[in-house]
Parts: structure tokens; C-alpha cells; sequence
């Protein structure tokens, strides 16, 4: 089968698809053949710089997510021909991922569906959809009457965080630092230009729940801007500041202020289900920027690092 195999730091440019031998399967692992995958930042950062960590396998399939056909269900319960998604667990890093026209899955990871999407609309759900649904609803508690706000909307996971923010009914605000990306965050009903010093502004809102996609580097100035009794959660690192050196809980999170996060790496068909579910019940087509074939996936990845596309690249085979 064709693959993308990494053992060193592998800049976009230097992708290359290599012939290896499709996995062989085994006990409580599924093999899936791949019709389609997300990119995404933690794969970036694998190539760039994660790739010489010793707890990664090498070399290694990048790709923490996957839609796809059950191949073969070895002893999962599974049907040989079922729609699945697949995410997390290791995949991509402790045993390899998507980039690849198959995939050996632990079956805890693969998620049946039933849908009518096309394979890129089901591809920009996995851990898009997954990480928004679990940030929103198990970390914040998003209600129809919050003031909900997101730090660093335009990226994939913002677009889809206010896509479900106003299927529930929420009043949405959004920032960015750029403003030439207004345009893109036009189904927010308020979008602020991101100075990183915003609390005073915020301030003003009445904000009672905020997704923080900045990161640290955002992260006490979003705490100070929301209301008594507020919950910030923590899922991004857009900021690329990965950790808040002297961090003093008792004095950092203001009094009556809640500070959570959420982390991704524990999917299960229960919520899979609700968010297919919640998809369609509100008409919903996943958000994505741009889609690419597989055969083409290092142009995907160059456009990925260059940041020339708005939203989640997709990367889909040929129907079969």
C-alpha cells in the first residue's frame, strides 16, 4: 500500500509517499481502508520537531484521525464494509496513523456511523467535531442562554465551535488578531480584533462560558474578561506557548472564575454518536476549508505549513 513514512524532522516539501506492506491484523485491532483523514496542527508539530522524541514509534505513519470501511473486523463484532470513524489513542504516534491507504486500529479507537455524508464532509468531523463537542458541553456546560466566547476563532476547531454554539442558541463572540479574517467568523455576532490585552473589553460583554484556542499565552487575560462565575476551558496552543511558567493558581484565576480543559484522547461511540446525531438533526454540514486527494497530500501538508487555507484540509481517496 502507499504511505507516508517519517523517521526524521520532515518539513511539508520533503513528504514523500513510500510502498510498504498493508498491516497484518491481529486480536482487538481492526483494519480499516482509509477513505479519508484531517490534517492537523499536533501532525505538523510530529514532523517538525515531536518526530525525535523517544516515546515515538519510528518510523511511523503520521495521522491521529481517519474515516473509513471496516477491511477486515478481526474479532471486534464488527462487519467487514461498515462506515467508521477513527481517532486518538496513539494513532500516529505509538503505532501509525492515517496517511496511508490502510490502517491497523485498536478496536476501543473505531466508532461505527451511519451517515449520508459525503466521505470529506464525514472527514472533517473526528477529532475537529470530537475536541468542540467535549470542550463545549463536558468541559463548559454550554447552555442556549450563555454569552459564549472563542479566543482565536479561525481555525478549524473555532469555525466548528461556533457552528454548534449557535445550533444550541448561543450569542457568540469571537476574536481574532487578524483583521482581514473578519469575513470568516461572519456567523459569530460579534467579532473582536485580538490585541492580547483584552479583558477590559471583554469585560463589558457579559461572556459566561470562553474556549481558549490561544493557549497559555491568552489564557489569565480571557480569565479576568468573563463574568463571576464564568468558565474558561483551555484546548488550544494557537499562541504556540505551550505551558504558563509561574502559574499561581490561588492568584492567576480570579476569584468565583473557573479554569478547565479539555484533552482529546479518550473518544467513545457514546458521544461520537451524539455528534453525528446533533449534526443531523440541526442540518449541520462539517465545516472544511479545502479538500485534496490523497495522491496529492504533500501539496496538503506545504499548504498546511504555509497556512493557505482557512479551516480544516481534508486529504480523500477516489470512491470505490
Amino acid at each position: 500500500m502507499k504511505a507516508v513514512l517519517i523517521d526524521k524532522v520532515t518539513p511539508a516539501q520533503d513528504a514523500v509517499m513510500s510502498e510498504v506492506q498493508i498491516p497484518a491484523v491481529r486480536p482487538g485491532w481492526i483494519l480499516v481502508k482509509v477513505m479519508g483523514f484531517g490534517l492537523n496542527h499536533s501532525e505538523q508539530i510530529l514532523r517538525l520537531s515531536e518526530i525525535n522524541a523517544p516515546y515515538i514509534k519510528k518510523p511511523v505513519v503520521p495521522g491521529i484521525e481517519c474515516v473509513g470501511i471496516v477491511e477486515d473486523p478481526s474479532d471486534s463484532g464488527l462487519r467487514k464494509g461498515q462506515k467508521v470513524i477513527s481517532l486518538m489513542g496513539g494513532m500516529g504516534r505509538s503505532f501509525n496513523g492515517s496517511y496511508a491507504e490502510y490502517a491497523l486500529l485498536p478496536e476501543t479507537h473505531v466508532f461505527p456511523v451511519e451517515t449520508e455524508m459525503s466521505w470529506a464532509e464525514l472527514a472533517a468531523v473526528p477529532e475537529t467535531y470530537f475536541t468542540a463537542w467535549g470542550s463545549l458541553f463536558e468541559c463548559l456546560d454550554l447552555k442556549p442562554e450563555d454569552t459564549f466566547l472563542i479566543r482565536g476563532a479561525t481555525c478549524a476547531l473555532g469555525y466548528a465551535s461556533i457552528q454548534i454554539a449557535k445550533a444550541l442558541g448561543c450569542r457568540v463572540i469571537a476574536t481574532t488578531h487578524k483583521e482581514s479574517k473578519f469575513d470568516l467568523l461572519k456567523e459569530a455576532d460579534e467579532v473582536l480584533l485580538d490585541t492580547g490585552d483584552l479583558a477590559e473589553t471583554l469585560k463589558t460583554k457579559g461572556i459566561t462560558k470562553a474556549l481558549e484556542l490561544v493557549g497559555p499565552k491568552t489564557v489569565k487575560d480571557t480569565m479576568l474578561g468573563i463574568q463571576r462565575g464564568g468558565i474558561v476551558c483551555s484546548t488550544g496552543i494557537l499562541g504556540n506557548v505551550y505551558v504558563l511558567n509561574g502559574f499561581d493558581p490561588i492568584k492567576d484565576i480570579p476569584n468565583g472564575v473557573y479554569l478547565t480543559g479539555f484533552f482529546s484522547n479518550y473518544p467513545t461511540q457514546e458521544v461520537i454518536t451524539e455528534i453525528m446525531d446533533f449534526l443531523n438533526v440541526h442540518h449541520l454540514s462539517p465545516c472544511h476549508g479545502a479538500e485534496y486527494s490523497f495522491d496529492n497530500i504533500r501539496q496538503a501538508l506545504m499548504d498546511m505549513d504555509g497556512h493557505k487555507v482557512n479551516g480544516k484540509i481534508v486529504v480523500i481517496k477516489e470512491e470505490v
